[in-house]
C-alpha cells in the first residue's frame, strides 16, 4: 500500500532569499542590529480560531481577508485592516517599520504566491522583520512544510498583495494586529466550529425579535419561557465556557501565580453572572419540571463535570499533541478531582485525566473555576460537582446578556420592557462582567456580518451593540 508523503518545495530565489541561507542570516543579523526584528514569535494554535468560519471549511476552501480579520477580532485582538486599493505602498512601509520595531504590533499580509514564482495562489503569513538597507521584509511562511521563512523585496510583497481575490472580487491587503487595552472575555466565548452555529445564530438574530412581539408576554417568566421553549437543540455548540488545559508534567502539583490570577478572574466573573437578576430568573425557569423546556433540560443533564472534563481533556490532549482536527481518537482512561492548596491560599480545583490515543498516553489537567467548595474526591458522584463550573443557567444567562439591547425593543408591554431593560443593561454591572458581555456582543455582531456575508464588504471594527434589524 502506498503512503502519502509531503516534500518541501525549492524556494524560488530570486526573488526570495532563504532565511537559513548565508545571505538570509546576514540580513537577519543586520535587521536585529537596526531594531527592526521585534515581530511576532508566539502563536495561537489554529484549532482555537473557530469563529466566523468552521475550520473544516477553511481547510477545504481557504479563507478571505475579511474572515481572517473577523477571526482575529473574535479571538480578542485589536485589528486595523487595509486593502491595497485603500492604502499606499509608502503607508504600508511605515506600518511595517512601526510594527517590526515594536513587540506589541504585528503585520499579517494577504498576498498571491505567484508574484514570488511560488506554487499556489492566495496565502496569509506574518511579517517577522524588516531590513531597512535592502528594503526587504522577512515572511514567516505559515506553511512551513512548503517553504521556509524567506526575505522578499517589500515592493514585490506590495505587488503580491495588490491582486484580486477571485472568491470575493476584492483586493488583498494587510492587517495590523495588537492587543486590546482591555482583556477579551475569559469565561465564555461564541463558536462556529460546527455548521450548527447557523441555526442558533438565525434563531438569535431573526426569531427572537419576532417572538418578543407577541401580545401574550406579560412578565419575565413569559419572555424566558417562550425563548427557552424555542431554543435550537444544538444551541450548546454555539456558546462555550473557556477551559484552561495543561500537561500534568508542566505543572505537577503546583499552580503558578499567573494561573491563580486567571482562575481568580474566572471565578469572579462566574460569581458576578450568578448575582445578576437575570440569572435568578433563568435558574427558576430551568428548575421547572415542565416538559416544554426539554432542550435546556437535556443540556442541563449533560452538565456533569466528569463528562465535560473528559471531553475537554481529550480536546486539550489533541492540542498539546499537535493533532487537533485529525482523525486520531483520544479517550480518557480515568478522571479525578483534586484540590491544590499552598501557602494558605484558597484551594484550586483541578480535574486530572489520563488521556489515551491508542499506544500513547499523557496526563492532562483542567483548572476549574469554583463557585462553591465540595469535598475532594476521585470518581465522586457527578452531583457533587454541581456549582463548580459554568453550567446551563450560567451559560444561558451569558447568552441572553450577549444580545444587543435593541433586540428587546420589540416587547410591546412598556412595564415588561422596563423590567427587561433593568435585567440586561450592562450599565450597572461590575467592570469584569461588563467586559465579558461586551466581548460576547462583539462576537455576535461579527457573526451577524458573517451570516449576512458582509465581512468582505467592510473591514472596519464593528460596535459591540450594533442593532441587528
Amino acid at each position: 500500500m502506498a503512503m502519502a508523503g509531503v516534500y518541501r518545495r525549492i524556494l524560488p530565489s530570486p526573488p526570495a532569499i532563504d532565511f537559513a541561507s548565508s545571505e538570509g542570516k546576514q540580513l537577519f543579523v543586520e535587521a536585529i542590529q537596526s531594531g527592526t526584528m521585534e515581530g511576532p514569535w508566539r502563536w495561537f494554535d489554529e484549532s482555537m480560531l473557530d469563529c466566523c468560519e468552521p475550520l473544516e471549511k477553511v481547510k477545504a476552501h481557504g479563507i478571505s481577508l475579511g474572515k481572517v480579520v473577523c477571526l482575529a477580532r473574535c479571538a480578542g485582538a485589536k485589528v486595523e485592516a487595509f486593502r491595497t486599493n485603500q492604502s499606499t505602498f509608502d503607508d504600508f512601509r511605515k506600518y511595517v517599520i512601526k510594527c517590526t520595531t515594536s513587540d506589541d504590533c504585528h503585520v499579517i499580509s494577504s498576498y498571491h504566491r505567484g508574484i514570488f514564482r511560488q506554487t499556489g495562489t492566495g496565502h496569509f503569513s506574518p511579517i517577522g522583520g524588516y531590513h531597512a538597507g535592502k528594503d526587504m521584509a522577512l515572511i514567516l511562511d505559515v506553511a512551513r512544510f512548503k517553504y521556509p521563512p524567506h526575505w522578499v523585496p517589500l515592493k514585490l510583497l506590495w505587488d503580491a498583495m495588490d491582486t484580486v481575490d477571485e472568491s470575493t472580487g476584492k483586493h488583498r491587503g494587510f492587517m495590523l494586529v495588537s492587543k486590546l487595552q482591555r482583556a477579551p472575555a475569559l469565561l465564555y466565548t461564541l463558536s462556529c466550529r460546527h455548521e450548527s452555529w447557523i441555526s442558533t445564530a438565525t434563531y438569535l438574530i431573526d426569531d427572537v425579535p419576532a417572538l418578543l412581539e407577541s401580545d401574550n408576554l406579560k412578565d419575565i417568566k413569559d419572555v424566558l419561557s417562550v425563548l427557552f421553549t424555542s431554543l435550537p437543540t444544538n444551541f450548546a455548540e454555539f456558546i462555550k465556557w473557556v477551559a484552561e488545559v495543561r500537561r500534568r508534567e508542566d505543572g505537577g502539583q503546583t499552580i503558578s501565580q499567573e494561573e491563580k490570577g486567571r482562575l481568580a478572574i474566572k471565578e469572579e466573573i462566574l460569581k458576578q453572572v450568578q448575582e445578576t437578576g437575570l440569572y435568578k430568573h433563568v435558574t427558576e425557569i430551568l428548575s421547572s419540571n415542565s416538559s416544554c423546556f426539554r432542550n435546556t433540560s437535556a443540556h442541563a443533564h449533560k452538565d456533569k463535570l466528569p463528562e465535560i472534563a473528559a471531553s475537554v481533556c481529550c480536546q486539550g490532549a489533541q492540542l498539546l499533541a499537535g493533532t487537533s482536527g485529525s482523525s486520531a481518537q483520544f479517550c480518557c482512561r480515568e478522571t479525578c478531582m483534586e484540590y491544590i492548596k499552598a501557602n494558605g491560599d484558597k484551594p484550586i480545583a483541578v480535574v486530572s485525566s489520563t488521556v489515551v490515543d491508542g499506544t500513547n498516553e499523557q496526563g492532562v489537567d483542567v483548572l476549574v473555576p469554583l463557585s462553591q467548595m465540595p469535598s475532594s474526591c476521585c470518581d465522586c458522584n457527578a452531583d457533587n460537582y454541581i456549582g463548580m463550573y459554568p453550567a446551563s443557567s450560567d451559560v444561558l444567562t451569558a447568552l441572553l446578556l450577549a444580545l444587543p439591547p435593541e433586540t428587546w425593543s420589540r416587547i410591546k408591554n412598556e412595564t415588561l420592557l422596563h423590567d427587561i431593560h433593568n435585567l440586561v443593561s450592562t450599565e450597572n454591572f461590575p467592570t469584569l462582567l461588563q467586559e465579558e458581555v461586551l466581548h460576547l456582543q462583539r462576537q455576535l455582531t461579527l457573526l451577524k456580518r458573517c451570516y449576512d456575508k458582509k465581512l468582505d464588504d467592510e473591514l472596519e471594527e464593528p460596535e459591540a451593540s450594533l442593532p441587528y434589524l
